[in-house]
């Protein structure tokens, strides 16, 4: 269930107990001011090595339960997700002078949860769904324009059906760390980390030095 929005939350003096709450609120403050893309975040996921990579993708959806993108299952980032299911988001808004870091653990949405979302999607991006094989390699742009010539006039008459390796990631997280500017880099942080045990979810609280 989403948090309702309250009224304009600042982290300076005051410390909300339910870190939604202050999401929410900054969610709205980017949506009204940011010119473009105001849920646009950056994803962190690791390979079988270790190594970090980091591509901006889409919040589609958030309540209390986490943090929803979607993405080909097929792609680089989606097999590292199914492999090392971990993952780091960052919201940075310049409008609002603000950013929020999240971490925790990452699972796959339900497949009622893909169906509802990817056929709310314009024909055009489910047909893309199709025809693209994200991430592997592509010899010239024509390659991909005949795929998508191809799936255009295999579903343009009807629904599109969801694609089976396409499908969506939730991002339950284990730590929130909210970010405002500071006059003369004296920025406020606030931090909120994930307590586990009862039957309801638990924030424990903590401001960092600049």
């Amino acid at each position: 269930m989403r948090p309702e929005i309250p009224g304009n939350t600042m982290i300076r003096d005051t410390t909300p107990s339910d870190p939604y709450h202050v999401f929410a609120a900054w969610l709205k403050e980017a949506e009204e001011k940011e010119l473009n893309d105001h849920n646009a975040m950056c994803l962190a996921s690791v390979d079988a090595d270790g190594m970090p990579s980091a591509r901006m993708v889409l919040l589609k959806d958030w309540d209390h339960e986490g943090f929803i993108f979607y993405t080909n299952f097929e792609s680089r980032k989606g097999e590292q997700l199914l492999a090392h299911p971990k993952a780091a988001l960052m919201f940075h808004w310049k409008s609002v002078r603000r950013s929020v870091r999240i971490e925790g653990m990452v699972e796959q949405v339900t497949a009622e949860e893909a169906d509802e979302y990817f056929a709310s999607r314009p024909k055009q991006s489910q047909i893309g769904a199709w025809a693209s094989d994200q991430s592997r390699p592509l010899k010239g742009r024509f390659e991909l324009e005949k795929k998508v010539a191809k799936f255009a006039a295999k579903y343009g008459l009807g629904t599109v059906p969801r694609p089976p390796h396409w499908s969506g990631f939730r991002v339950r997280p284990q730590r929130i760390e909210f970010w405002q500017d500071g006059p003369f880099r004296l920025h406020d942080r606030l931090v909120y980390h994930s307590v586990s045990g009862g039957s309801e979810k638990r924030w424990t609280t903590e401001r960092l030095y600049p």
